[in-house]
């Protein structure tokens, strides 16, 4: 392979495992890794589980953006056992409050030619500055922290072509709801989306940020840009330009997949609820009042957002019908907005200003009136995900979300100009941004005599049992095309202080879909010993969140029966001993129904063997049928799902 393109450079200096062929499975070296506090403290409980003494990796990072709320002790304790985690096990640790971890990570870690995984399906955010960034399940992070290669489906390689420049009032928010109105949620499942193209040159280091960032939604194991003279220049602005390298395609590269955008030609879009791949132009739905307007989070955190939203609303205030909420990056932005004004327009015009941190992005806090429209910068918006049951989230650029503020109703940017006699304002990004690190705790050089600070909702990990060769369990639920782990498990304020307690957590399993379901497992797990679920396609995509596994493992789920699955979803199942198992017809589908009972006879040699597992039915009116199933699991991963689970696995490993 002579000449390659940006992902397939990445991939081949960093792989220990496998060979650059689709769909196989390759290993690769990680050389960094962050978690955030909604899924780190499930990380962190495995590094302890694995009786890791010191990270391996260059850098890894613990942040503390999710969890912010501290309306009794839970995540306060949370707080102190993270830091005091970071410190055992030779970590970085964000502070909370300092601010979201993937814009963080860029300004202050990010490095081109590296490899990142994350605990976080927004990890992928890292390949604006030309890096292999993975969002995954924690166990997978947990590994690679240890120094264990990180193992994924060597994906496809989708090219997209920038062409041209943005017009007036559209931003790189528009870009990546144009590839999700073209490809929708599932479009990029299984394939790197590789951006290329004169048109690069127009985008900045934190607008690609915001393309890579939502790659999450199309599906994508991850999003690359290449590192140019912009990446540069952005590394300067954070005092790190010794860390610039070039790594752009050669020449004559190619691409398994390709489209193309003409910058020019993008209108202003948003997403309808409740997909982020429900796209329309803005002027569709112009019109609609509104209760709500939210910018920040990681989908939009660069800057430049909240200075063109501090632009659009500067002498002038916002409807009496909205609230218009900032949820400001960092400490750094927050200092860097005080420097060019933006904080003080924002503030003038009527803003509500929170925390550091992702906030309502995952339900923490600023969940919308009942019934009502709320526009929001962030990346997703799946049902009942911002808190409120009948949510009607939007997912909008800053343009959008600011002139809509004004006006009290959904409302084209470019319509200001007509009733506001506005020009567009133009961002100059600084030479040199205001620094802040003071919330940056360094790892210790010694971690002798540390231990975890364990607060009573924090509880070790149980051991998973290995497969067992015959199980006899019911189908608990059947759901169809499209479940996402906020339905699996669901988020917010009332939920994510349990992510360290297994126990409680999992009393919210599939409550979203299903308020009967814990109930129902406990006492199938009595008398059955376990259950499984049936799903359509591309189950379990979104957040990495991988509490939407091993909550159900620890409610007895043997298996799941889908069409097909979101990547970080699959791998997590295999990590926490669940069986993936495929559909072989996919009209079989139909043919299995919530209540039926399923039996397994010889499932370890056949999952070994990669024999056709037959699913033998008895069906509530007397009927018994069999369907075939399969599994597309690798070598190792079958060895590591018939230990129970990459945990038993690692601990073998250590003892022989």
């Amino acid at each position: 392979m002579s000449a390659l393109n940006v992902t397939q450079k990445l991939i081949q200096s960093h792989l220990i495992d496998g060979k650059l062929i689709p769909g196989t499975e390759i290993g690769l070296k990680i050389d960094q890794a962050l978690m955030q506090d909604a899924t780190g403290t499930l990380v962190q409980l495995e590094l302890e589980a694995m009786k890791l003494d010191r990270a391996r990796t260059e850098v890894a990072v613990q942040y503390v953006d999710h969890n912010l709320l501290q309306t009794d002790f839970k995540n306060a304790d949370d707080h102190l056992f993270l830091h005091s985690a970071a410190q055992k096990f030779g970590l970085w640790f964000s502070r909370p409050g300092n601010g979201v971890s993937h814009p963080v990570h860029m300004e202050r870690f990010g490095k081109p030619g590296k490899t990142l995984v994350g605990s976080d399906s927004h990890t992928c955010a890292g390949g604006s500055l030309g890096m292999l960034a993975i969002g995954t399940g924690g166990l997978d992070v947990a590994a690679a922290i240890a120094g264990q290669p990180y193992y994924v489906k060597m994906p496809k390689v989708m090219g997209v072509k920038l062409t041209g420049e943005l017009p007036p009032w559209v931003s790189a928010k528009d870009v990546i709801l144009e590839m999700l109105r073209r490809h929708d949620v599932k479009g990029g499942v299984g394939k790197v989306i590789e951006y290329y193209g004169e048109g690069l040159k127009h985008l900045g280091a934190m607008d690609r940020h915001v393309i890579a960032n939502m790659g999450a939604e199309l599906g994508a194991t991850t999003t690359v840009f290449p590192s140019d003279e912009e990446t540069k220049r952005f590394l300067k602005s954070q005092g790190r330009e010794e860390d610039w390298t070039l790594l752009v395609a050669d020449e004559s590269a190619t691409y398994d997949l390709h489209d193309e955008i003409v910058l020019d030609e993008l209108v202003p879009l948003m997403a309808l609820p409740t997909s982020p791949g429900n796209v329309v132009p803005v002027r569709e739905v112009a019109g609609k009042p509104i209760s709500q307007v939210v910018i920040g989070s990681s989908a939009n955190p660069g800057l430049r957002d909240f200075w063109i939203a501090a632009e659009i609303v500067k002498d002038k205030f916002v409807s009496e019908e909205v609230s218009f909420d900032i949820n400001p990056t960092s400490r750094q932005t927050i200092e860097n907005m005080i420097d060019n004004r933006a904080f003080a327009n924002l503030i003038k015009a009527g803003a509500r200003f929170h925390q550091s941190g992702c906030m309502g992005c995952i339900g923490m806090g600023q969940a919308p009136a009942s019934g009502t429209i709320s526009l929001r910068t962030m990346p997703r918006n799946f049902p009942d995900r911002s808190g409120t049951k009948d949510d009607q989230v939007h997912l909008c650029s800053p343009e959008t979300a600011a002139a809509s503020a004004l006006t009290g109703k959904i409302t084209d940017p470019r319509d200001l100009e007509k009733l506001y006699g506005m020009t567009y304002p133009v961002f100059q990004a600084p030479e040199k941004e205001i620094i802040n690190t003071d919330m940056l705790v360094a790892p210790p050089e010694s971690s002798e005599g540390i231990s975890l600070k364990k607060g009573p909702n924090i509880k070790s990990l149980p051991h998973i049992a290995p497969l067992l060769d015959h199980y006899e369990v019911p189908v608990l639920l059947k759901m169809g095309d499209n479940i996402s782990t906020d339905e699996i498990l669901k988020a917010g304020a009332e939920v994510l202080p349990f992510r360290s307690n297994l126990p409680e957590i999992s009393k919210y399993s599939y409550i979203v879909i299903d308020e009967t379901f814990y109930d129902r497992a406990m006492k199938s797990k009595d008398q059955y010993g376990g259950h499984i679920v049936v799903a359509a396609d591309n189950y379990a995509q979104g957040s990495s969140r991988e509490h939407a596994a091993i909550a159900p493992k620890y409610l007895g789920q043997i298996a799941v029966v889908a069409k097909s699955y979101a990547r970080i979803a699959w791998q997590n199942l295999v990590n926490f001993g669940i069986l993936p198992l495929e559909f072989q017809e996919l009209s079989d589908y139909d043919n299995i129904a919530q209540g039926d009972i399923i039996q397994f006879e010889n499932l370890i040699g056949k999952v070994k063997n990669r024999e056709e597992i037959m699913l033998k039915i008895k069906k509530e009116n007397g009927m018994n049928i069999s369907i075939p199933v399969k599994h597309s699991m690798s070598d190792r991963q079958i060895r590591v799902l018939l230990k129970g689970g990459i945990i038993n696995d690692f601990k073998e490993k250590l003892t022989t």
